[in-house]
């Protein structure tokens, strides 16, 4: 049974596109900037600097690679590189590459997290597969963590 771990919910920069690949694919650079972390284990910020590097597939799925740090309330750092997939019909999914709104019951969006961390409390988040929930809202990303 999963069992929830935390949310991160942080801030999302427009897009950075790349323009379309050889093969079809858009690439799109999403800053991610400030951001929470509340959960039952694990509690602090999403540190600013990291990216999502989505490849929008010309079938209309975002590939997702995030890669961004987390800063516990206690001072651990935790490196998180998330790949996952984002996909609704194309009205939706139009919506979501222009930051605009739309129901989380409307699209798919699951990543599969991996960490680092030099924290000795944390060392079992490198030994556990999780998978995640996200939420797209304009300007905003959250991600719900569960343990499996």
């Amino acid at each position: 049974q999963p069992e929830f771990v935390f949310e991160v919910d942080a801030a999302v920069d427009p897009p950075i596109e790349l323009g379309t690949l050889p093969g079809g694919a858009l690439r799109r650079i999403i800053p991610v900037g400030d951001g929470t972390v509340r959960g039952p284990e694990i509690n602090g910020r999403v540190l600013p600097g990291g990216a999502d590097w989505q490849l929008i597939r010309p079938d209309g799925v975002a590939d997702i690679e995030a890669r961004y740090t987390i800063e516990t309330d206690r001072g651990e750092l935790i490196s998180v590189s998330n790949p996952g997939y984002r996909h609704a019909p194309p009205d939706i999914m139009a919506k979501l590459i222009a930051g605009e709104p739309a129901p989380p019951d409307s699209y798919y969006f699951r990543t599969a997290p991996r960490f680092e961390t030099a924290a000795p409390r944390l060392a079992w988040m490198m030994r556990t597969i999780f998978v995640c929930v996200g939420i797209r809202e304009p300007g905003r990303v959250r991600i719900r963590f569960f343990r499996v």
